[in-house]
């Protein structure tokens, strides 16, 4: 038997709705308290329809004040204030008017004066409409402080969605420079064969690329199709001195990460590994679940870091420090980012990952959309006449924390 499961709704999701609840839940409390009063008085039974009649006035009144404070709650402080102030004195004497106007019809024969009822009326008008007013005021002022906070978290993720977007841009001039140098060499040398492979994979390893967003993330099994043929395009160039290795755990192949995240680190293996050494190297990748994290470990068997041979190679800065500060953006301290190496044992790069698919995010999402799915972008009962509250995107904001990095090469 399915179980219809019942999730909290926020009280302001729905502003229309909150609206009418407060207004009817207020009123109805303020007559329940005068009907007690009266009773515990002694007063006869009689005495409720003025009462009523009062509440009925206070509650029409209120919605008129609503539509008025709507226009001023956007203005200056002192037009506000000022405005307020005058616009609720007429209010509470309409009210008052109206409250002793019906007394003396039910009670024609009393001896008080109605100036008198409308004084004491007034008061009780002035305590009701007051406090209705301040808190209309006090939660409107509210919701617009949680409106602006929403609003920071969202410049706050458009800011990183930039910032990682512009580290991205940074990987594919570097990328480029490199494999248009290649086909430029074998162009000279008059090797149109190769230069034209590569040319082709080139083109598809773009192609496969550029499908994604700067900022998405992409798979572990897309990430390594990338990489094959990044290493298809390498391996036009140095032959048998480039052996590659993969050892993905098919437990991770949908676990997302950044995209083209290990492309850099393959890429400076290649530089630092193959690249100086007449026999070449071998680059190693794998991929395996760890204690609830992904662990990405790139390793190589070339000199080393402070090897003879690697020293005389410059680097651009763009490689691993590009990948350091993208894990920074998008992971915080969730993410671990560690070097290993020693002269003549080769370089290992060690990333460690929140372990996160694609179906637990959209689950996880819908999750959060059930309990906080209502935007707060407009003042609560300046929206009571509307049906019902937009829905809001949820925001992750990144956490921005230094990373365990104990080396950096490039």
């Amino acid at each position: 038997m399915a179980v219809l499961e019942i999730r909290p709704q926020p009280f302001f999701g729905n502003k229309n709705r909150a609206f009418w609840n407060l207004q009817s839940a207020g009123w109805a409390g303020a007559l329940i308290l005068r009907a007690i009063g009266g009773i515990s008085n002694g007063l006869p039974l009689s005495f409720l329809v003025p009462v009523i009649i009062s509440t009925i006035t206070g509650y029409s009144i209120s919605l008129l004040l609503s539509v008025v404070y709507k226009n001023l709650i956007h203005r200056r402080p002192i037009v506000t204030w000022s405005s307020t102030a005058a616009i609720l004195t007429i209010a509470a004497a309409l009210y008052a008017f109206i409250d002793a106007w019906v007394f003396l019809i039910q009670n024609p024969t009393s001896e008080t004066a109605f100036i008198t009822l409308f004084l004491g009326s007034l008061f009780l008008g002035i305590m009701l409409l007051g406090a209705w007013s301040a808190l209309y005021y006090a939660i409107n002022f509210f919701l617009r402080v949680e409106e602006q906070n929403d609003q920071l978290l969202q410049l706050e993720a458009q800011a990183t969605r930039a910032q990682l977007a512009m580290l991205r841009y940074q990987l594919n001039p570097h990328f480029l420079f490199n494999t248009l140098n290649s086909i430029s060499t074998l162009v000279l040398l008059r090797q149109t064969e190769p230069a034209n492979a590569m040319l082709s994979r080139l083109s598809s390893f773009l192609r496969h690329t550029l499908v994604n967003e700067v900022h998405s993330r992409v798979t572990l099994a897309q990430e390594v199709e990338t990489l094959h043929l990044y290493l298809d395009i390498e391996k036009m160039r140095f032959e048998e001195r480039l052996r590659s290795h993969f050892d993905i755990d098919p437990a991770v192949r949908d676990a997302l990460l950044p995209s083209l995240l290990l492309q850099p680190l393959v890429e400076n293996a290649i530089k630092y590994a193959v690249t100086p050494q007449e026999e070449g190297a071998d680059i190693s990748v794998s991929a395996h679940l760890d204690r609830g994290k992904l662990r990405i470990t790139v390793s190589d068997t070339g000199p080393g870091k402070m090897g003879a041979i690697a020293a005389k190679y410059d680097s651009t800065g763009v490689g691993l420090g590009n990948i350091q500060e993208r894990l920074n953006q998008a992971y915080g301290e969730s993410a671990i980012f560690e070097t290993r190496s020693s002269p003549g044992e080769g370089f290992t790069v060690i990333i460690a990952l929140p372990f996160e698919t694609r179906e637990q995010i959209d689950r996880e999402a819908a999750d959060d959309s059930a309990t906080d799915e209502q935007v707060r972008n407009e003042t609560i009962f300046g929206e009571h006449a509307s049906s019902d509250a937009h829905q809001r995107e949820p925001v992750n904001t990144p956490a921005m924390a230094s990373f365990q990095h104990k080396d950096l090469k490039t």
